[in-house]
């Protein structure tokens, strides 16, 4: 008789039942108690050595992991679950979310195709973005790992449009030449890497310069296409951004919109965090315009406080999104019942066959909290923006940098009268965020404004309050005063 395939399930269930409990106690211990934690602080050399062994050929006892977990682990990650983190966007996770992550775990669903329920899940979560940004009924949408591989399917979806079904086989090396796409000089990056990744290249990507709201400026867009047309190039995209990675800014949607449709490009919105804002009736009115778009790009994983990894990008045209990524080889042949059935499949909507089950940990913080509540959360990190930047105001050492729009603030201290140079001033202020950053009071992060370093507040955590912005300015002008010798 062959022997059994030897299995990896637990010889004794009550117990890895009690150690479990242990450890999402430990979780739930970690995210109530976060206030008493710092920020972020910095691994010491032994135990980073502690992750520089070999290969493990033997088990080790479940607990002793946890426990290392603990010591070794949680300690020392980014800390963006803490009220004070706002460095980089962000967001900060809900406890609903990480029991909902232990579900999909737990049923390890494959949710790139076959007829089952999570597929479903998903599809639901397309329709109700759908109805969000007042997109039509055929539309797609497809979870994906964050904005950045979203931005990259949009371009996919419009070169597809632009050049027609014979590009997949054919290629651009055939039928590309003088393609050209357009975004704001405030665009992330993500942008022009989805022109590298999608061989079309950066050269190909116009960068729009700014008005003076930090925006893509139109009239500069308007001139730049007609000047690529009697160039004899071919414009087929434009990305417009709600919620630009350095202020927050919104480009102006609905005029973007008008001068993309009126010259055939197809109109993207890069709304990694921004997007999110149609949450908040008070904030949906900011993006105006959103909803004329051909694609859009966001993350559940930053305002909507979903764990990470969830990103979505949603396709005015599903049908035409379909057929810029669907494939039948025959070992995903289709049927009209049995496990093969409930075509088309997810993985027809972009290039992942192998997909985890993100939709599931959506679904519940949607269900769980409601989208009036996640939208007061959203409101809830503006106002706080907005008291920061009325604090900063009201002290004479430190200068605001650029317009709040939405939940971004950068300012600097300026060190007036102090006989120092503006890369002294900017090498003060680096600094000064290292000190806060190590002190463990908060975390701001840095970027470059119309050429001056500024410290970057990015509130995103639905658990940051007044007392933490509070906290924030309180270090800064603590260790600003230690630096400058009083």
């Amino acid at each position: 008789m062959a022997e059994r395939t030897p299995s990896l399930d637990p010889t004794d269930w009550n117990a890895l039942r009690s150690q479990g409990h242990r450890m999402l106690d430990d979780m739930f211990d970690y995210l109530e108690r976060l206030r008493d934690r710092p920020v972020w602080q910095q691994a010491p050399a032994d135990v980073r050595a502690k992750f520089q062994t070999p290969l493990p050929r033997t088990g080790s006892d479940l607990a002793g992991l946890h426990d290392t977990f603990m010591r070794d682990v949680l300690p020392y990650a980014v800390g963006n679950a803490h009220p004070a983190f706002f460095g980089w966007v962000h967001g900060g996770g809900t406890p609903v979310g990480m029991l909902a992550e232990m579900l999909a775990a737990g049923l390890n669903a494959n949710v790139g195709g076959r007829d089952q329920i999570p597929v479903e899940v998903e599809r639901q979560i397309a329709r109700w973005m759908a109805e969000l940004f007042g997109f039509p009924a055929g539309a797609s949408g497809l979870f994906v790992t964050g904005t950045s591989m979203a931005n990259m399917i949009a371009v996919l979806v419009a070169r597809h449009r632009a050049l027609g079904s014979q590009v997949r086989d054919a290629g651009l090396a055939q039928l590309g030449q003088g393609l050209v796409a357009y975004t704001s000089a405030a665009a992330h990056d993500c942008i022009a890497q989805a022109m590298d990744l999608t061989g079309i290249g950066r050269a190909a990507l116009r960068l729009i310069p700014l008005d003076a709201a930090y925006r893509m400026d139109t009239q500069a867009l308007e001139q730049r296409i007609a000047a690529d047309v009697a160039a004899g190039l071919r414009p087929f995209f434009v990305a417009a951004t709600a919620g630009t990675v350095d202020t927050g800014a919104i480009d102006p949607l609905r005029a973007v919109a008008a001068i993309a449709h009126a010259n055939g490009l197809w109109f993207h919105v890069d709304g990694a965090f921004g997007a999110m804002a149609m949450l908040s009736p008070g904030l949906a009115p900011l993006l105006d315009g959103i909803g004329l778009a051909d694609s859009i790009a966001f993350d559940f994983h930053k305002w909507a406080q979903v764990p990470y990894d969830a990103g979505f990008v949603l396709v005015r045209d599903g049908e035409l999104h379909r057929a810029t990524f669907a494939a039948v080889p025959r070992y995903l042949r289709r049927e009209p019942r049995g496990m093969a059935g409930g075509s088309p499949w997810p993985c027809d909507f972009g290039p992942d066959l192998s997909r985890g089950f993100r939709a599931l940990k959506t679904w519940f913080t949607l269900q769980a909290y409601g989208a009036d509540r996640m939208g007061e959360a959203i409101a809830g990190t503006c106002a706080l923006a907005r008291h920061l930047a009325h604090e900063v105001g009201k002290r004479a050492d430190l200068e605001l940098l650029a317009p709040v729009a939405l939940n971004i603030v950068c300012f600097r201290y300026h060190l007036r009268g102090r006989n120092m140079d503006d890369g002294d001033v900017d090498d003060f202020n680096a600094a000064l965020v290292a000190d806060l950053q190590e002190a463990g009071i908060a975390a701001p992060s840095l970027t470059t404004i119309t050429g001056k370093l500024a410290i970057r507040v990015a509130i995103v955590n639905h658990r940051s309050e007044r007392r933490d912005i509070d906290a924030l300015l309180t270090g800064l002008q603590m260790l600003a005063a230690r630096r400058l010798g009083g």
